[in-house]
């Protein structure tokens, strides 16, 4: 079995790296470990930069995010009892986010990915790439018992952080950066009405609150908890309690609760491989990084990812200029670490760290204050929201 271009993970950003090839008549074969439900199963980030929505407007799978997913023009900082509102429109030149969740951009890539007949292996086992810095890479797996050997000229390893992609590649050639933070995010979703328009990040003495939304009548609540704490251990109402005690007066009184729909704990974490590719195999997505999620930029720097390598092979395959292959990393890479810095900013800015004392809160709640009281403050902070702008490939 031949194909042109080799994909580990049907993730959102295999499969929108392998929407995109398709239309542009490079072949491709997807190959992913878990079951198609799996993957689906994953609730994930639902705020979507500009330069992913354009992308998957391009990819021809925006359909259902234009019709379903919500723009919105701005967010909220709440803190000291206050309410501000970052008017990212306004600040950017008319860019905005959609808020439309990962799992439903996953299930447009599917249907399309179906609709196009693109080949693609679910519940694929013993996967393994092959030859990566030869001429002829290949990778091989087994499903139903039958082995596979598929050749290709590229590999593209969208498998997450915990996939064989990375590991592929020698001891040594990475170089590994990395900061895991003393707390996580206890999630809540349900079936409530939002308590706002638009999202509010909440900084409080008693840590961290993000009310966000998936839809009109979906809405996902979070709150800081530490490393040590078990979901098992909060009811729904002690959850609620614990976010009404966080948020503005105000806003905490019209908050409507409700049964949880799931709940989830996700450890804070960031993390950086340099290179991002070797050989023939290149690195998207969670498989290269990771960033806490107060900057919503994780499922976005993967698309970001999936934009590089795409703008790149089409070159390669249209005009022949493999030498644009070897910069793949390093353009990814500035686009990352401006995203890493401002997740890594948001965090330590919103959150309660264990020596956080009286000092730290009042520089917290003042670096806060400077920002939103100054114009540049918020524009600095809507451009890094709203996504920087792709890098050009020469």
């Amino acid at each position: 079995m031949r194909t042109q271009v080799a994909i580990i993970g049907a993730g959102p950003s295999g499969l929108l790296l392998g929407q995109l090839l398709h239309k542009a008549g490079i072949d491709n074969v997807v190959i992913e470990r878990q079951s198609p439900d799996y993957v689906l199963g994953r609730i994930r980030a639902g705020v979507l930069e500009q330069g992913m929505v354009d992308l998957l407007r391009e990819a021809g799978v925006s359909e259902r995010m234009d019709h379903e997913g919500l723009v919105h023009d701005g967010f909220e900082l709440a803190f000291d009892g206050r309410r501000e509102h970052i008017d990212l429109k306004g600040l950017t030149g008319g860019k905005t986010v959609m808020i439309y969740g990962q799992t439903e951009v996953t299930r447009d890539l599917m249907e399309a990915r179906a609709a196009s007949g693109a080949r693609s292996f679910y519940n694929a086992a013993q996967v393994q790439p092959h030859d990566l810095k030869g001429d002829a890479p290949y990778v091989t797996f087994e499903q139903d018992g039958e082995q596979f050997r598929l050749d290709c000229d590229y590999i593209a390893g969208c498998d997450g952080f915990h996939g064989v992609s990375r590991k592929s590649i020698p001891v040594g050639v990475l170089k590994e950066f990395e900061r895991v933070y003393p707390f996580g995010w206890l999630g809540v979703l349900a079936d409530t009405p939002p308590v706002s328009d638009e999202l509010i990040y909440a900084n409080h003495e008693r840590g961290f609150a993000l009310c966000s939304m998936r839809s009109p009548t979906r809405t996902r609540y979070y709150v800081q908890v530490s490393a040590e704490e078990k979901v098992e251990d909060w009811s729904d109402e002690r959850f609620w309690n614990e976010l009404k005690s966080r948020l503005p007066e105000q806003t905490a009184a019209k908050l409507v609760t409700g049964p949880s729909i799931e709940k989830s704990i996700a450890p804070l974490r960031s993390f950086v491989v340099e290179p991002m590719q070797y050989g023939r195999l290149f690195l998207l997505g969670d498989a290269a990084h990771i960033v806490p999620p107060t900057g919503a930029k994780g499922l976005n720097l993967a698309a970001s990812d999936v934009n590089t390598l795409y703008r790149i092979l089409l070159k390669v395959y249209a005009e022949g200029r493999t030498e644009l292959l070897e910069q793949y990393s390093a353009i990814c890479l500035r686009r990352i670490w401006k995203a890493e810095r401002f997740s890594w900013w948001m965090t330590s800015l919103l959150h309660r760290f264990p020596q956080t004392d009286a000092f730290g809160r009042r520089m917290q709640q003042t670096e806060l204050d400077y920002y939103v009281g100054s114009e540049a403050g918020r524009k600095t902070i809507a451009e890094n929201y709203v996504g920087l702008p792709y890098e050009a490939i020469g």
